[in-house]
């Protein structure tokens, strides 16, 4: 399985040359590219990247806008989603439900959701392929049934909007907004990942200097037992 991180920046007014545009991950095996997430920043350049399908974690700008004008192929999201995608002139909408795992040509996906926003409910995405599973989650305050969601995975692809400060606000007693690198470090403590990577890199990370913002990210990884470190646009791996 190879993984492209097409871009790795937050909803932020600000950019560097490593982070230049809205998060987005392109899964390619035998033959399938998957394409997750499609931000503004993304609209009218979908067919220089030429996907099989596109998965949407959530109806926020930076992530689904680049779908205004349509898309020459599938496009995946929940019934939620799809409620703040209205008037989006895509031809293949295909529905899914949480945690009902489904194919795409040879990638399999399942769906966990996540706290992170009250109007625009998102997802994370467990996807394997060739015997390897990745979690991706590019913005989040939890995951619900978060233990079966990172369980056996190799990879942990996770929200870098804030190192150690909490993004979190409150209305009507309830939660949104993101969660810190230094607690997702925790959570794959806790499921036994030993790699993990974030992207969606807010500020801190994108206004600061490379080396040192790097540095932070890997102590805090050490701390907990696993090899940390930041996505950057255009970075190649595989799984």
């Amino acid at each position: 399985m190879k993984l492209t991180f097409l871009g790795t920046r937050g909803y932020i007014g600000s950019c560097s040359p490593e982070h230049r545009r809205h998060s987005s991950l392109l899964v390619a095996y035998r033959g399938t590219r998957l394409m997750i997430d499609c931000g503004e920043d993304w609209l009218g350049r979908l067919d220089a990247i030429a996907p099989q399908a596109v998965l949407v974690t959530h109806a926020h700008p930076d992530h689904a806008f680049g779908l205004k004008e349509g898309a020459a192929c599938p496009v995946y999201a929940s019934e939620d989603c799809w409620s703040g995608l209205q008037g989006f002139p895509i031809a293949e909408r295909r529905d899914f439900a949480a945690r009902e795992p489904f194919k795409v040509g040879a990638i399999r996906v399942e769906a966990f959701p996540v706290i992170h926003s009250i109007r625009a409910p998102a997802v994370g995405y467990r996807i394997e392929a060739g015997g390897r599973t990745i979690f991706y989650v590019p913005d989040v305050i939890d995951i619900q049934s978060r233990a079966e969601a990172l369980f056996g995975i190799h990879l942990y692809i996770g929200d870098g909007a804030s190192l150690t400060r909490p993004l979190v606000r409150r209305w009507e007693g309830r939660i949104f907004g993101h969660t810190t690198v230094r607690a997702q470090l925790g959570w794959c403590r806790e499921a036994a990942v030993r790699r993990a990577i974030f992207t969606h890199c807010g500020r801190q990370v994108v206004e600061g200097h490379r080396s040192l913002v790097e540095s932070e990210v890997h102590e805090l990884g050490r701390d907990c037992g696993v090899e940390a470190s930041l996505a950057f646009d255009g970075l190649s791996l595989r799984v």
